[in-house]
């Protein structure tokens, strides 16, 4: 049996941590609520290792790391190829600073791990180790992939007057 302590703790730390960490599944998934399916399942985990993850040195980056890791186990299962989600109208809760650079467009067409190294070196502002520690790969391979994913941000994002100019 849990003690009170355990679980008030545990709620206590979602309830304030819970947009942030939408916000990140938002940034990997691209879809609001697919996110919410991703935070569903990252926090459900959370509290099964809350033990472990309340006496780590940094509880965010615990949580962030569990998030990550659920988004990239969905991509490389088949779920996600056999379900598709039609999307009826844009969610209203987009800043208008992403909608105006058209970046989740962008940031949607990266390949899954591209993304979620751009997303943690970028958005959550984390070190290239950092990072291979939650993605749980080398520190070349986080270099390797921030540089390819912001090359194609860069392609994609180049004003449209500029992507047919040859390159000096």
């Amino acid at each position: 049996m849990a003690k009170p302590g355990r679980d008030e703790e545990f709620t206590a730390y979602v309830s304030g941590r819970l947009s942030w960490l939408r916000r990140v599944a938002y940034l990997l998934c691209q879809d609001w609520h697919r996110a919410d399916d991703l935070v569903q399942t990252a926090i459900t985990r959370l509290y099964v290792h809350w033990r472990r993850a309340s006496a780590a040195d940094n509880l965010d980056g615990y949580a962030r790391t569990v998030l990550v890791r659920v988004y990239l186990a969905e991509q490389r299962g088949g779920w996600r190829r056999r379900v598709r989600v039609v999307r009826d109208t844009p969610d209203a809760a987009v800043s208008d600073e992403l909608a105006d650079l058209d970046l989740r467009a962008a940031l949607a067409a990266l390949p899954p791990r591209q993304r979620a190294v751009v997303v943690l070196r970028f958005y959550c502002d984390l070190s290239v180790e950092q990072t291979a520690d939650a993605l749980n790969c080398s520190t070349g391979t986080v270099k390797s992939q921030s540089a390819r994913g912001l090359a194609a941000l860069r392609r994609t994002l180049r004003p449209v007057e500029h992507q047919g100019e040859s390159r000096a």
